[in-house]
């Protein structure tokens, strides 16, 4: 995540008052980010964020497609793909972006998500031709060879042990979203396995980068000192002429069904100094009105030192050597999870029953409003600390455009963000959680 700078006394913040003197302050008004959007003939759509006052710009293409996309049996696709796309192009080496981006101060990078493969540099504001050259050049000109492929399907797998088997509750949370979920293909985790990247071919993977590496896919978002107009002109130079595809876009359509009853698992690792517990239920798509209040219970359930299930499992109880609770909201459906990793002497049950205890706690007490105001501060800060940068102002357009599907949604999320009040966190843990059945993973060691 990007370092998030202190604006407390920006929001005015009342921490010198008492908790039972401090009413909640005026909304802060928050310009709105300055969009400009259009449309190239071959589909990619264009974002730009015009600042003056920086000396760098971010450039970023966030290509719609995700781990959800990933072929049956194949899953890791838009992870290796993740990969591949630094591979080289017909005229660009495999070190070029770090060369163009690095050499001159400035950096690169890319993730994959559920829904969204991006890539991203920072650059000084006078390398930004070059940038979109690179970007337009690996769009339409990538090398997908079995050289290429051979080396990147290897780097995936490793990320996968590193990640997954070499810690001890890799193997737990990377379990989470297969019991979650019951038909969409969230089930399967992003990065993939090891057995499916083995089984892929070169032929399947040039066919996945045919289908969706391409202009009509994407959405290309430039934020920071860059004169519109020049922009605009390198961008249609370079990416004009990338030719849009006949074949249709496969979308997911499945629908994700209701879960009707509780269940109960056991997950099991090779090496698992205490027992830890999940608890899984489902959430509404990151679009869903009750998504901002989900997020501050989020916040107050689990963020930072001081959250209640922190306090309380950790401190308190001394249950737990650590816990937690998120709301994991994706385009088309999402989950609410919690966990607990036991402290010694404690079992997966009693994990179980304190997690619950304290959810409830949230969802049915008086919220005091110096806690409630403590949090939604710390959640809006985060959001605008991550403006005050062109790539993170370029990062909150580009989620508002594969989570909700309009950039300009990114204005609305702060002001949803400041409207929720206490019952409107205690409406949404009664409707999604105490309401809703749920899995329940136990996680522990398997014994030879």
């Amino acid at each position: 995540m990007p370092n998030r700078r202190e604006c407390l006394v920006a929001l005015g913040v009342l921490a010198a008052l008492p908790a039972w003197a401090a009413a909640p302050p005026a909304p802060i008004s928050v310009p709105p980010l300055p969009l400009a959007e259009r449309r190239l003939a071959n589909g990619l759509q264009v974002l730009t964020l015009p600042d003056r006052n920086t000396a760098t710009v971010s450039v970023q293409v966030w290509y719609h497609v995700g781990g959800k996309d990933d072929p049956a049996g194949r899953s890791g696709f838009a992870h290796l793909f993740e990969h591949m796309m630094f591979k080289g192009s017909r005229h660009m080496g495999a070190a070029t972006f770090d060369r163009l981006t690095e050499d001159v101060g400035g950096n690169n990078n890319a993730f994959t998500a559920e829904d969204v493969t991006a890539y991203h540099s920072t650059v000084p504001s006078n390398h930004l031709e070059r940038i979109l050259w690179a970007e337009a050049e690996r769009m339409g000109s990538l090398v997908v060879d079995q050289a290429n492929f051979d080396s990147e399907r290897a780097v995936v797998q490793e990320e996968y042990r590193q990640r997954v088997l070499a810690g001890p509750y890799g193997r737990l949370f990377n379990a989470l979203p297969a019991y979650g979920y019951i038909a969409h293909p969230y089930k399967r985790p992003v990065i993939g396995s090891i057995e499916d990247l083995n089984a892929a071919t070169l032929e399947d993977v040039r066919a996945f980068h045919a289908t969706y590496y391409r202009p009509d896919n994407a959405t290309l978002i430039v934020s920071g000192d860059f004169d519109p107009a020049q922009a605009a002109a390198w961008i249609d130079r370079y990416f004009g002429p990338l030719k849009k595809p006949d074949t249709p876009i496969p979308r997911v359509t499945v629908r994700e069904p209701r879960r009707e009853e509780n269940s109960r698992a056991q997950v099991f690792g090779p090496t698992v100094p205490l027992p830890a517990v999940a608890l899984i239920w489902q959430g509404p798509r990151a679009d869903s009105r009750d998504a901002a209040a989900l997020n501050v219970a989020s916040a107050l359930l689990s963020a930072g030192e001081s959250s209640r299930l922190n306090e309380a499992l950790v401190y308190r109880d001394q249950s737990a050597q650590a816990a937690g609770f998120s709301a994991d909201l994706n385009a088309d459906a999402g989950l609410l999870m919690a966990y607990a990793i036991a402290a010694g002497g404690h079992s997966t049950a009693q994990l179980e029953q304190a997690l619950l205890r304290e959810i409830e706690r949230l969802a049915q007490r008086r919220i005091a409003d110096a806690e409630l105001e403590k949090v939604r501060t710390q959640v809006l800060t985060g959001e605008l600390a991550e403006r005050q940068t062109p790539h993170g102002r370029a990062q909150s357009v580009g989620w508002a455009v594969i989570q909700r599907g309009d950039p300009r949604a990114a204005d609305r999320e702060l002001a949803e963000l400041q409207a929720v009040r206490a019952a409107d966190v205690q409406r949404v843990l009664k409707t999604y959680v105490l309401q809703r059945p749920r899995v329940t993973l136990d996680y522990t060691e398997k014994k030879a």
